[in-house]
Parts: structure tokens; sequence; C-alpha cells
């Protein structure tokens, strides 16, 4: 995800003299000249040369540790340690450190997420506005939201303006609502009007993660004329993945790949050079972003149309997009299975995670509870052999790790791939054939071992068939309970790992249990 191209502005790459700004009311926007701006920072670093060492190892580095670093940091310089083991001192408001150590807009938020916001601020408002740009929209959301709300109106609004407008949506939705409006008002009237626009849309659908800036063309211009006119329309947007061609109502009629376009003789009807494509693969605006992601994951495209409930175009969903898409619903369901926040991460404030975690951690206490009452009913028969709650936990343990297995298949397949019913069960079927299978193999490992320790082919016995049963439980009960979440309009992974322990300990102790009272006593 990038900015929109400023050529304005001067190239981070390059130290040659820019063109100057010619038009006067851009120049007053952004409040600054290039070639004064360029003189002042060579000034500026001609005397921060003689006064510190930048970017210079310090000696005997085995002497700092990492508090005296942490300290060092607070100061006005920051020091951190290379991947050669050297301590590094710079100014991280130096230009010239960013444009020669940190070139790519990802290495600079990532290195920006290791400093204090005060350093984020310095680092970012010594940005061309597009390098800023760029940085902002790869931090993370907790910390863009702090660097955003913390910078000056004018600068923020500068910033947000050089942004894609989903990336900017992505920041402003995470800021204060009041704050949010100064933002807003600061930035041009087009601009502004966008942005609220895409802030009406649910963030989690498509018209909450789409990019409006797209390159359309009419259906009754010819080739050499939407040439032309996409030469054009680039002075204002990124390069383009596809060409949508639109009627006169700005409804979709279809959509042409640039290298189609370029390989198309001059004088075609963009209408014609459409006339033998079937009807374009869209989503409606309201479509779940996790399923815009399989649709365009399923079909191998760039980016996926957005469409309201007439066929207008609205926007684009990108690969870049997507990818983001498919990481949060991979971690979520991660986080989910466990009991914590889908959306908690090490930047989320503990009190907060505490509120998350707490009922979950409740419920798993009442489920273990019950399997405390199990073993505690049959107390006399563990009393009377007592080498039984040694093989007890085993029991437990093999069922849920079965359990785990199946259970993480199915949700990957979930998150990935539309189940029908039929495909559903279907699966849980599949898994309870691969729990009876390896339920066969470590059972009859169990009553190998068991009867040679003990001489006691009964006990082994009591033990592999306790297995077996409790394995294929758990085999179906992983495949199953994402699927019973789903049809109570619940997030198949949210706690399933929980509510799968607490069966298969459950039934893996009363099995084994049951079947030592009948067999062994």
């Amino acid at each position: 995800m990038s900015p929109k191209n400023d050529d304005t502005m001067i190239n981070s790459q390059n130290t040659e003299q820019t063109t100057p700004m010619e038009d006067d009311n851009i120049s007053q926007f952004f409040n600054s000249n290039p070639e004064e701006n360029l003189d002042e920072t060579t000034e500026e670093n001609q005397k921060n040369s003689e006064n510190q060492t930048t970017a210079q190892p310090i000696e005997n580095t085995a002497e700092y540790t990492e508090n005296d670093i942490e300290e060092y940091n607070h100061e006005e310089n920051v020091s951190y340690l290379t991947d050669d083991n050297e301590v590094v001192d710079y100014d991280p408001c130096d230009p010239n450190f960013m444009e020669n150590e940190l070139v790519h807009p990802a290495d600079r938020a990532e290195f920006m997420e290791s400093l204090p916001l005060e350093k984020q601020l310095c680092m970012i408002t010594h940005m061309e506005t597009e390098d800023a740009a760029e940085a902002l929209a790869e931090l993370d959301e907790t910390q863009a939201k702090d660097v955003i709300e913390n910078l000056d109106a004018e600068d923020a609004a500068r910033i947000l303006s050089a942004m894609d407008p989903d990336d900017a949506v992505d920041v402003l939705d995470e800021v204060d609502e009041d704050h949010r409006d100064i933002l807003l008002n600061n930035l041009t009237p087009e601009d502004a009007m966008e942005l609220r626009a895409l802030l009406s849309f649910d963030p989690d659908t498509a018209a909450g993660v789409m990019n409006t800036e797209i390159i359309t063309v009419p259906s009754d211009i010819n080739v050499d004329e939407a040439i032309q006119h996409i030469r054009i329309e680039l002075e204002d947007k990124d390069m383009p993945y596809y060409v949508y061609v639109v009627d006169q109502q700005d409804k979709l009629e279809g959509i042409i790949s640039l290298r189609e376009l370029m390989l198309s003789k001059p004088h075609t009807r963009m209408k014609d050079l459409i006339s033998d494509q079937r009807e374009p693969i869209t989503v409606q605006f309201d479509t779940d972003k996790s399923e815009v992601a399989q649709i365009l994951s399923h079909y191998n495209f760039l980016a996926l149309p957005v469409v309201d409930r007439e066929g207008h175009l609205m926007g684009a969903v990108t690969h870049d997009d997507v990818i983001d898409i498919i990481q949060e619903d991979a971690s979520s369901d991660l986080l989910g299975m466990m009991g914590a926040g889908q959306d908690e991460d090490i930047n989320t404030p503990w009190y907060e995670s505490v509120k998350i975690r707490l009922p979950w951690l409740f419920i798993n206490m009442l489920n273990s509870s019950l399997s405390a009452y199990i073993v505690y009913l049959f107390e006399g028969t563990i009393a009377q052999m007592a080498f039984l709650a040694v093989l007890m936990p085993m029991v437990a343990n093999q069922a849920g790790n079965t359990g785990q297995q199946a259970l993480a298949v199915m949700i990957r397949q979930l998150a990935t791939e539309k189940f029908d019913n039929k495909k559903s069960w279907n699966a849980v079927f599949r898994e309870g054939k691969i729990g009876f299978a390896t339920g066969f193999i470590i059972s009859f490992i169990a009553i190998c071992v068991i009867t040679y320790l003990t001489d006691n082919i009964l006990l082994g016995a009591v033990m592999g068939g306790s297995l077996l049963l409790d394995m294929l439980l758990g085999a179906v009960a992983g495949g199953s309970i994402p699927l019973v979440l789903r049809a109570m309009g619940r997030d198949p992974a949210q706690a399933s790992s929980i509510f799968l322990t607490a069966l298969t300990d459950g039934a893996g102790f009363f099995i084994f249990l049951s079947f030592a009272s009948v067999f062994l006593l």
C-alpha cells in the first residue's frame, strides 16, 4: 500500500536539486520551498557532524547493557545494536540516516515502532510528505493512532492527504471521533468528503477496505484515447492493475489489463474490446472482507472491483489489502482458539486483556471442575490401584492432541473455503477415520508397553481401549465443534480449544476409570 505520487516533493533517494514548485497554492499548502529546505538540511547536517559522531560504533560494547541503551535513548540521540553486535549512535531525526539506512517505508515503520512516541514524532516530521505517508501506512494501527493524534493538525492532515484513501481511513478509524473531525476539517473539501464517505462503511466489509483511486475509462472511446486518459489520471493515482470500462452512469461494463490495452489496435473502441468478455466478477460493497479475500485468492486477481446494488463502480480491493486480511484472520483464529481477544496484541492495555480473557478462564475452570468431579466419583477405584493415577493423564493428553489436530485443520478449512453441510460432515467423518487409525496404532503400542512393564495384560487392554475410544472422540469433537459454533452464529475459532479440552479430559477420565472398575477390580 503506497500513498499518492507527489512530484512536488524531493525524492528521498535523490540528492540532486529538484525542480521548484510551479503551483503557488501547492507551495503554500506544504509551507516549504524545496531549495530552501535542502540548504537548511545541508547546513544543519554540517553542524551536527562537527558536534557529534553519527552512526559510529561505541567501543567496548560488552560493557553496555540493554538498560544502559534504554536510558541513553531518552537523550537526544538513540543507540541500537547492529547485526555485528555493535552499539551504533545516531540521530533518528537526521534525514541522511533515514535516506541511507532506512530506504523502504516498511523498514522505517518497523524502526519507528522501537522508538518512544516523542522520537517517532520527530522522525516523521523530518520526512518528506510522501515518505511520511508511506511509513504511517506501514505502522502498527495503535502506534499510527498515537502518532497522528499527537502531530500538529495541519501536519497530520498534510500526511493523510498524501496517503491512499483506504490507508488513511484505517488510521482515522482508530482515532477518537472529536480529533478525527479536527483532522478532516484541515483537509481539502474533496479529500474530506471522500474519507467521510469511506468512514461511513463497516470496516469489515469490501467498502471498508477498498481503494477508491482506480482508473476508469468510458466505453465509447478508442484505445488511443484511453491510453491518453490513463496518462492524465496517473498524475494523481497509483499505477493501476486493471482499467475499468464504465458507461455514462459509471456502471461497470468490463475489465481490461494494461497489457491487453497496450497490445490492442489504437482505433479499436473500448466497447468492442470488451464485447467478448463475460460479465466481470465483482463483489457487493457490503460483502464481508474475509469472503472478498477468498474470492480474490481463488481467481488469482490483483484487484477485485466493488460495486453497489445497481452495479455502479465504487472502488477496488487490491491484493496487498487481501494479504493484510488473511494475516488478520489467521491471527484472530489463533487467538480465538485459546480464548484470548481476537484483536489483542502486545500493545493492548493490560486491563483490557484481563476483561477479554477472564470470562473464558471462568468457563475453563467450570469445565475443569467437571473433570475433577468425575475423578472424585472413582476415588475408591484409584485408591485400590494407585497406578491408574499415573496412566490417567496420558489418556486425556493423547485425546486432546488428536482433537487439536482435527480442530486446526477444520478451522483453517473454514477460513479459506466455503463449506456446504454435506462437505462439512464428510470432513468430520474423515477426521473420525483418522482418529480411529491413529488411536488403534497408539493403543497397540500402549498395550505392549504396559503389559511388558506390569505383567498385567488386562491393565494394558484397559489402557489401550480407553486411548482408542477417547482419541476417536477427540478427533470427531475437534472436527465438529467449529461447525456447531458456526451453526450457532458464533466465530468457529472462538474458544474452541477450551470446549475441546473439557470434552476430551472429562470423557477420557470417565472411560478409563470405568473400564478399570469393571475389568480390574
